[in-house]
């Protein structure tokens, strides 16, 4: 499905080669029989209107949007395990079906990063792709709910995977339950989970003072930015 690989690049974090090959994105929409006409000309519409825009804003909106909270989180396993060990269990198991089907991951993204699982999934057959976007469908569903609540354009990206998975799912089913989660991105909320940690972690070692504290959370805040920046999720075949 050309389709998945189009949404990966997509979803991973923009930059510059992004916006200079939008044609070839239009293209490949364009390419896309597995699109209905509907969503081919919402993914269009998506492009153009994304690559319109200074791709500093883009860059800004994409970090505040998936990498500030827990809720609109790329990491798969993030919706599934949060922070239990099955979490690790499960990226082993992720990385060793990529190893049986061939692949190898040659990036520094975990394994359960969405951009990089739909191009797992378009390096294989129909049937493949399809199966692996049904298994992801309740976290895809529950993106879309809470990106529509966001008025995020990025929702119709998921209601797109949605709709290639083939799978039954209303996403107004799930409203009132996302109108009802406290938003986990404010300020405040961030505060408190790095409160809760930073708690923890002091009382694991024992030993550092409240200034220390204070500077580790100055600095913390001064070197962020650098890390900001998503590396694109490749995947190369074994032994190529």
């Amino acid at each position: 499905m050309i389709a998945l690989c189009v949404i990966a690049r997509l979803l991973d974090y923009p930059d510059r080669a992004l916006f200079d090959h939008r044609q070839d994105l239009l293209d490949a929409v364009e390419a896309a029989s597995e699109l209905a006409p509907q969503y081919r000309i919402a993914l269009a519409e998506f492009i153009d209107q994304f690559c319109a825009r200074p791709l500093l804003d883009v860059q800004a909106d994409y970090c505040e949007l998936f990498d500030r909270g827990r809720a609109t989180s790329l990491l798969l396993f993030e919706h599934v395990h949060g922070e239990s060990r099955d979490r690790g269990q499960a990226m082993v198991d992720l990385m060793e079906q990529y190893r049986a089907d061939g692949l190898e991951l040659n990036s520094r993204e975990l394994p359960d990063f969405l951009p990089l699982y739909l191009e797992y999934l378009a390096n294989g057959d129909i049937e493949r792709a399809r199966g692996g976007l049904q298994d992801i469908v309740p976290i895809l569903a529950l993106l879309a709910a809470r990106l529509q609540q966001r008025q995020s354009p990025y929702a119709v990206l998921f209601e797109i995977l949605h709709s290639l998975s083939g799978a039954d799912v209303e996403f107004e089913n799930l409203q009132p339950q996302v109108a009802r989660e406290a938003r986990d991105d404010t300020p405040e909320a961030l505060d408190a989970v790095w409160e809760e940690e930073q708690v923890k972690f002091l009382g694991e070692q024992g030993c550092a003072s409240a200034q220390q504290a204070a500077h580790q959370r100055r600095f913390a805040g001064a070197v962020a930015p650098q890390y900001l920046d998503v590396a694109q999720a490749t995947t190369r075949s074994t032994g190529s």
